[in-house]
């Protein structure tokens, strides 16, 4: 909706419970502009913490240039709020 996108992942290796195994986490935070670009990357090893300015007005020219919601298709939401087995 050209709003922009904020991502937390966790980075490091968490040991199982038992001492037996364990899971790794890839890290790789990022925080995306209203069209998908990045504007900041975590890295993937280390913690960090990102600190980013959002230009709400550039989300407002976005949304002028490519208005998402005045091309929806309000016909077709009736299936959003059956269950999958209606």
């Amino acid at each position: 909706n050209g709003l922009p996108v904020l991502v937390a992942n966790r980075t490091g290796f968490e040991p199982g419970p038992d001492g037996a195994g364990g899971i790794d986490f890839w890290g790789n935070s990022f925080v995306c502009g209203p069209q998908g670009e990045y504007l900041a990357r975590a890295d993937r090893d280390q913690e960090q913490t990102l600190v980013v300015d959002l230009d709400m007005a550039r989300s407002e020219e976005v949304r002028r240039i490519w208005p998402y919601l005045r091309d929806r298709r309000v016909d077709a939401y009736q299936d959003l709020t059956k269950r999958y087995r209606d």
